[in-house]
């Protein structure tokens, strides 16, 4: 009965609303420091890009939207599962002006609505406006990444901007993914990396290189706000 009332989507509605709160609280009142900011300038100018991260630190990033969205930047997207978990993400995603795009692609080639999400990115990105995207989400493995935002990348022409946050007053959730969860009132550091161009036949090629920029700038990260 409590998992049936966890799927309903008023209650999710709801616990989306009160994450939301907690979360703009927890993220406003945080010193942030950008390091990177050479990357990430055209960005925050509204330059169409993928902003990629590991689905660990999806809770941090907030603070980087609300830079792009005082620089100009064009709407962002981010891509979520279809599964109620997804739903929570996408409602919770909404509330700090993020649009969500339900589709993803299970490991092992199952298709689960992949096509039409990545159709819609492409959409988007041609029109100019800006995609989320965590490449082990949305359920693992933690740090291994899917090819979706590789073949984005490819199909687009636009690059993958590997980046990352941490926060010093912090708990880490017992998830998949060990999700750090901000606490209010500290320090946080927001890295990105050079961003990774993806040549239209190289998406294969590509993926572990943006895999390793994801976790080079998580561990940049970890080092500048232990």
């Amino acid at each position: 009965m409590f998992k049936r009332l966890l799927r309903h989507q008023t209650t999710q509605s709801v616990l989306a609303g009160l994450l939301g709160l907690y979360l703009a609280l927890a993220l406003r009142t945080t010193r942030w420091t950008l390091h990177g900011r050479e990357h990430v300038a055209p960005h925050l100018a509204g330059s169409p890009t993928i902003a990629a991260f590991w689905h660990e630190r999806l809770l941090l990033m907030p603070a980087l939207w609300r830079m792009a969205a005082a620089g100009g930047a064009q709407r962002m997207h981010v891509l979520v599962s279809r599964h109620s978990d997804g739903r929570l993400i996408g409602d919770l995603m909404r509330r700090f002006g993020v649009a969500a795009i339900h589709g993803s692609t299970a490991r092992g080639g199952q298709d689960r609505g992949g096509a039409a999400g990545l159709r819609q990115l492409l959409r988007v990105l041609a029109a100019g406006d800006q995609v989320v995207i965590t490449p082990d989400g949305p359920r693992g493995p933690a740090r291994q990444a899917a090819a979706g935002a590789a073949q984005l990348a490819a199909l687009s022409g636009v690059a993958v901007l590997p980046c990352a946050a941490q926060i010093s007053h912090r708990h880490v959730l017992g998830t998949w993914d060990r999700m750090v969860l901000p606490l209010p009132f500290g320090r946080g550091v927001i890295v990105c990396r050079p961003p990774i161009q993806v040549g239209r036949h190289d998406a294969a090629a590509a993926l572990p290189r943006i895999a390793a920029a994801l976790t080079e700038a998580a561990e940049m990260a970890d080092r500048l706000c232990p």
